[in-house]
């Protein structure tokens, strides 16, 4: 062959084999470039779980911390507690940002700040009452349910984003094993030419081998930065199983401890009965059998007696109702309320028969809730009502819904309070009004606010001291 001829081919050659090379460098960059990313999403993927597990980690805390706090009352419990306060709002911001190209999971991110927020205000609430030695408060706010419901809910919100993410990391695992099995064929195939024209251009070889080199190099480094991330999760996993039973074991702990309390509270107010029974038996047969005896003075102080007998048996009916609305089942139904509120109003019309009271009832008004517990809680209102203006004549009670703030109400023309007392109107025997202006056990309203709060409902108040008072209240 001539050397024209073989300048000839070897130039054709050589930038074949320039092109050879060249494509098999670029296919071959361009698969590693592929399994880079299919990795890295599967690693912002596991970080995305961990952060969640992370969220609901700290929230456990919080909750350990403040049943500890609310058992025991030593402020060391609230370290826990505390510490979620600080990361949570910084954990929320982060998963935010992790999963800011999937507007599904940022619905759940607005959706969970808001259960988080509510949860942590109920917490907060409860530490509040517990620094204020408020344990009733505390009793009926565990009761009430309210705090399982908002776990619950919080839990229910990382599942979904858990399932969202795993399903996207069976799918990124997928296409990363699918880059690796890309990534390998094109390195093979790149390999084979590259031992062909080796032949003819030694130095395109060593090119190709130093690029292979290099993958293999990358590929090792996202092996190892795979196994660490897998190894952090299963840490992290341990751990929350962990936590899961601390917390399983203190909330039982908790739970007993209330059922002991009801059964206390239960039994005392039954063992009460029979030695006032004595009390007011004795006392009436002294009443009537030495009336001559004991004089109009001692007349007076058997009086007292039995009046403070009845007081007490008023007094343990009351808490007995209390906890009977605490302990009974819930059973919500359909139901006429205007006509509930006018069977009450008339029987309070036949206690208070001498008397000149107008009830307003606004006609037509529909409650789904329990029936029985509803009408406690309407005895109570109207009673308390009925009760309170007895100063006033007519008496004016009305009930109805307002429109504006969604909610029942009941208002009347009678004493009224000083709303600086507010705070205290649902406390069992916190009365705003002394015992001799206007009789009664200082329960009643904190029987009507349990029975809100049974129904996921809440109960305020506004008056002006002699211009009546007016209670709200919603049922869930």
């Amino acid at each position: 062959m001539k050397p024209a001829t073989n300048r000839v081919v070897a130039t054709t050659l050589l930038i074949a084999a320039v092109l050879v090379v060249s494509l098999n460098a670029w296919f071959a960059l361009r698969s590693i470039d592929v399994l880079l990313d299919s990795e890295a999403w599967v690693q912002h993927t596991w970080q995305v779980i961990n952060q969640v597990e992370s969220i609901m980690s700290s929230a456990k805390d919080a909750e350990t911390g403040n049943r500890g706090y609310l058992i025991t009352g030593d402020d060391a419990y609230l370290a826990p507690y505390d510490s979620a306060i600080r990361e949570l709002p910084r954990e929320m911001d982060r998963f935010a940002l992790l999963t800011a190209d999937n507007l599904s999971q940022q619905a759940q991110v607005i959706e969970m700040r808001a259960v988080l927020e509510q949860r942590l205000s109920l917490l907060q609430q409860g530490i509040n009452l517990r620094r204020a030695d408020r344990t009733d408060s505390i009793h009926a706010m565990v009761v009430s349910g309210t705090g399982k419901l908002q776990m619950d809910h919080l839990r229910y919100i990382a599942d979904t984003m858990e399932k969202e993410e795993r399903r996207q990391l069976a799918l990124r695992v997928a296409e990363a094993k699918s880059s690796s099995r890309n990534a390998r064929s094109t390195l093979g195939i790149a390999s084979f030419f590259d031992l062909f024209l080796i032949i003819l251009m030694s130095r395109y070889f060593v090119r190709e081998r130093a690029l292979r080199l290099a993958s293999e190099e990358s590929t090792s480094r996202l092996a190892i930065a795979r196994l660490e991330t897998e190894a952090k999760t299963a840490e992290v996993l341990a751990l929350n199983k962990t936590l899961e039973e601390r917390v399983r074991v203190r909330t039982a702990e908790l739970e007993t401890t209330n059922r002991e309390l009801e059964a206390f509270s239960y039994s005392v107010s039954h063992d009460l009965r029979a030695p006032l029974r004595t009390i007011d038996g004795f006392s009436l047969a002294l009443e009537e059998d030495y009336a001559a005896v004991v004089g109009a003075e001692g007349k007076d102080y058997i009086r007292r007696v039995r009046g403070g007998v009845q007081r007490m048996g008023e007094l343990i009916d009351a808490l007995l109702q209390l906890s009977r609305i605490t302990r009974s089942a819930l059973a919500r139904e359909r139901f006429d309320l205007s006509e509930l509120a006018e069977t009450v109003a008339a029987e309070l019309h036949e206690q208070n028969n001498g008397r000149e009271i107008s009830f307003n009832i606004e006609a037509g008004l529909q409650a789904d809730a329990d029936r029985d517990l509803l009408r406690v809680a309407l005895e109570n209102l109207l009673g308390n009502a009925v009760k309170f203006s007895a100063k006033v004549s007519p008496a004016i009670i009305e009930f109805g819904w307002d429109k504006e703030k969604s909610a029942w109400f009941v208002r009347d023309n009678g004493a009224g309070f000083d709303m600086y007392y507010a705070e205290k109107l649902f406390n069992a025997f916190n009365r705003l009004h002394g015992d001799k202006d206007f009789k009664g056990s200082g329960i009643g309203l904190a029987t009507v606010a349990r029975v809100i709060r049974r129904h996921h409902g809440t109960i305020w108040a506004d008056s002006v001291v002699h211009h009546g008072a007016t209670f709200w209240f919603t049922l869930g």
